[in-house]
Order: C-alpha cells, then structure tokens, then sequence
C-alpha cells in the first residue's frame, strides 16, 4: 500500500482541508492518507479549539485513514523543528510522497530553493547570524539571508506563512536525505491570517473569530466546515462547556509568572537574552493575555515567539527538558490517535519496519518526551470543570480511535 503524509493541525477541519485531503490523494495517486497532527498546543503558540480527539474524529471521518500525534516537543517550535518532527514521524511509518498546501503551488520552486540554500549554507548561516546581532526577529532574519543569497530570484516568496512552512518541509526532507516526494498543491480562496469568513473556503483563523465572537456555530461559520466537524465541535462544547482560546489561560499564566522567580522563568524554553525580567516586570501590569503579549512585543520577539514562550511557561518545560531532544536525529516514538479500516491494515504492512516505538496511549513508560506530553495534556484542560477534565484525559489512556 502507497501512503502520503500530510502536516496539520485541523484548527478547526474546515472545507480548505477537506480540498487538501481530495488533491493530495490524486497529486500522490496513494492508497492510504496519513496525517500527523499537533495535539493540545499548536506550532503558533496556541491551544487548539478542541481536544485531539474530536479533531481525530472529524479527519478520520473526512477521508485521512491514519492520525499520528506530533509530539510537544515539535509542536510548538519555529517551522524549522516543527517540520522536523512532522517529517521524521511520516518517515518513521513509511510515507512515499508528503503534500503540503502553499501560496507557490510549484513544488518545483520549493526544490530549486532548497538547492541553492544547500550551495549557499555557510553564507546563509553567516548572514543570519549578523541580523539576529542587529535585533530582527528569526523570521524577519532569515527572510534577509533568503534575499541576500538569491532566493528572490527563484520567485518562492518566503513572506507568505504556507511557503515559510513548505520550504521547512522540503528542506527537512533533503537534509535528512530521506526518500520522501515533496507535493504541493496550491493555497486556494483565502489567506492563512485572514480574520473574517468571506467564502466557503475560509482560514481557520477567521473560523475561530466568528466562533469565539459569536459564540456558537452561526450560518456563516456552518458554510466553512463539514458537518462532522460542527458535530465534534458541539460534542467537545458539551463535555468541557468551552472551547479552548488564551485568555481562559491568562489567570493561570499569570500566576505562574507572579509566584516563579526571575532565575526560574530564565530555565524555561524560549525565553532568552533576558527576556524574564520584561516578563516578570509586565505580569503585574497585564489585564488580559493579548495586552500582556503586547506589553512584551518588540521587533525581535513576534507575537508567535512570544505566544510558544507563554506555552512552555505554562507546561513548565523547561530547556534542559527539550532542547537534546531537538538536536536528536530520530523522533522518540510514533504515536497513533486513530485510523479507519484502512489505515489498521497498512499500519499491519508497515509496523515491523517502524525503528521507533509505535504506541497508541500514556502508559507508564519512562520516555521523558511522553511524560512532557502528559504535562502539556494536564495544562491544556486544566481550564475545564475537575469532572470535565477527569473524563477527557481518560481519553488518553484508552486504545486508539477506530472508523
């Protein structure tokens, strides 16, 4: 069986997903969907709206024939050690194509920058370093090392996030010199940071505005998504009464901050060059978690930088507890949410080549990535109602989802 993997998050699954699952099946002409997903914290240093599991349920119900769990350590990081672990999971259980959709649609420009990136690598790495020195954000840096080696030429435009991301994923396959197709398929009817719905196709960033401002599934936001998603939406509402956003987070988050010491809030991942003292020093000010995030914004540290930071500040993960792990050339574990039929039969094809364990559930394994799982699971409802939270996290400890 010939399987293609996809990179998602499913933030809600909207019907531009639904588009991506269609053409990613004809452009690889594969026998089996594979998605790895973000579980309860996402690569922009968000909660996801709903539980993996409901998400789960609305791609397996969608047309994805398996669901892996990309890993915390992964998922919330710059798109270079997200794409990283996503590409390394596919790897792992045997994908011949990966397809991801982008603003190019030409996976021919994607290569081409990846050539020359490779030509240049010494040069880039120089260029970047000296952007970093003089305040730019990563993003902004690297965009200026793109530029200055000729990747401008190659009309990838590396501003547009979709690319920013497929460029990871490329890049992640050739450097880890894996025997992946790289597939892309082109961004269609709205752009990734648009806030309101204004067709059908709609980004899922416009999705969650209208959900979380109107407060229930209106007409326009049913027009977005499939039923199954608005099913496993209203089911996840009733089990936890929320869905998930930052500003449920913020008192918790404040809290940590007011109570943990200078030196403390220094060991957690992502906070650098003495980012700790503007973050103690704004935790008393703040009155809501975007005026926080505002307080601390500057043109090095972007809203998405400092987003993944408040995550990791609020798992209590700290840099000693990820930072090997990410320098590791193999993901951990493979872990499995969910499949349909299909997706049992070709994990039985493929689970004997599998290099890593292939677990489906918390256990009492002593792997320190899934013990940090666990830690970003508890945080992630700790929002919710004791009984609310009890019964989702037993969705843990069960087998996988099965279609």
């Amino acid at each position: 069986m010939n399987a293609c993997g996809l990179i998602v998050e499913y933030n809600p699954f909207h019907l531009g997903h639904l588009y991506h699952i269609n053409q990613a099946r004809l452009a690889s002409n594969a026998d089996c969907m594979i998605a790895v997903m973000s579980g309860s914290f996402l690569q922009r240093g968000e909660p996801a709206i709903i539980d993996k599991y409901h998400r789960t349920k609305a791609a397996l119900a969608s047309g994805v024939d398996i669901v892996l769990e990309l890993p915390y350590i992964y998922s919330v990081q710059n798109s270079d050690h997200f794409a990283k672990g996503a590409v390394l999971t596919l790897n792992e259980i045997g994908v011949s194509s990966i397809c991801f959709g982008s603003e190019s649609g030409d996976i021919s420009r994607f290569i081409k920058a990846q050539n020359e990136i490779t030509k240049h690598r010494i040069e880039y790495n120089r260029i970047l370093k000296v952007k970093l020195s003089a305040g730019l954000s990563f993003p902004e840096a690297s965009k200026q090392a793109y530029r200055e080696i000729g990747l401008d030429d190659l009309a990838l435009n590396l501003n547009k996030p979709n690319n920013i991301l497929g460029f990871s994923y490329v890049k992640a396959i050739y450097d880890n010199k894996l025997s992946i197709q790289p597939l892309t398929i082109e961004r269609t009817k709205n752009n990734f940071h648009d806030i309101a719905i204004s067709n059908p196709i709609a980004s899922a960033t416009s999705i969650r505005n209208e959900l979380f401002h109107e407060g229930k599934i209106t007409n326009k936001i049913a027009q977005t998504i499939p039923a199954v998603t608005i099913e496993q939406l209203e089911q996840y509402y009733h089990h936890a009464s929320t869905w998930h956003h930052w500003e449920s987070y913020f008192p918790y988050l404040q809290y940590r901050i007011l109570t943990m010491s200078e030196d403390e809030v220094k060991a957690i991942h992502g906070v650098v060059e003495g980012l700790e003292y503007r973050i103690k020093k704004t935790a008393k000010d703040a009155h809501s978690f975007e005026e926080w995030v505002r307080l601390i914004k500057t043109k090095r540290y972007t809203w998405t930088r400092i987003q993944r930071m408040f995550v990791h500040l609020l798992t209590n993960t700290r840099k000693e507890d990820i930072e090997e792990w990410l320098a590791k050339p193999n993901v951990p574990y493979v872990r499995v949410l969910g499949f349909t039929e299909k997706g049992q039969a070709y994990l039985n094809q493929v689970k004997k080549n599998i290099n890593v364990p292939l677990i489906d559930k918390f256990n009492k394994s002593n792997s320190p990535v899934l013990k940090l799982e666990e830690k970003a699971t508890n945080a992630y409802y700790s929002i919710l109602k004791p009984t609310n939270r009890i019964k989702l996290f037993k969705q843990e400890l069960r087998s996988p989802i099965i279609l």
